[in-house]
């Protein structure tokens, strides 16, 4: 209880532009530089910190406060970042229009044609590109793949999104 209690308050003070100590600073230049988040920089620190603790007080104690540091490093992740996660979809397939309509009647999402030349084939094609949230991935690799089954789909986590509109029509 403890570590989701720090953590929201963490995260909420860090969210809101400042923090607590100069671990939290350091984790958020750090967060800025690298491709860790707050919290897990906030997790290492205090991993190294706990770990010389336990060799001095002993380990029980120090395993407990582990335990709570990263119930309060995923806290202030979900605070800071949000329970929404949205993961950017690249898919290479010579059915390129039939995808493309599945995809925005039956998932809602808006379908970015791309235009991309094999670095090998020089062959011509369009790339699809899409915006879709964690609850979406299954059912657009199923919608994708029961298209074309030979299709190249890529998936990558999304840090941010400025513009445009992600909900649902």
């Amino acid at each position: 209880m403890a570590g989701i209690v720090t953590g929201l308050g963490v995260g909420f003070i860090i969210r809101n532009g400042g923090s607590l100590d100069g671990t939290e600073m350091v984790a958020i230049i750090l967060d800025k530089k690298s491709v860790f988040s707050v919290g897990e920089i906030v997790m290492f620190i205090n991993l190294f910190i706990l770990s010389s603790a336990g060799l001095v007080f002993g380990w029980d104690n120090a395993m407990y406060s582990l335990i709570a540091y990263f119930i309060i490093a995923k806290t202030i992740d979900v605070v800071i970042q949000g329970l929404d996660e949205s993961y950017a979809v690249m898919v290479v397939t010579s059915s390129y229009e039939k995808v493309a309509n599945k995809l925005m009647n039956e998932l809602g999402r808006g379908v970015t044609l791309l235009h991309g030349e094999g670095g090998y084939s020089g062959e011509t094609r369009k790339i699809l590109y899409c915006v879709v949230t964690r609850l979406e991935i299954d059912k657009l690799k199923t919608t994708v793949l029961k298209i074309d089954e030979m299709a190249f789909v890529t998936i990558y986590k999304v840090n941010d999104i400025i513009g445009g509109r992600l909900k649902r029509r």
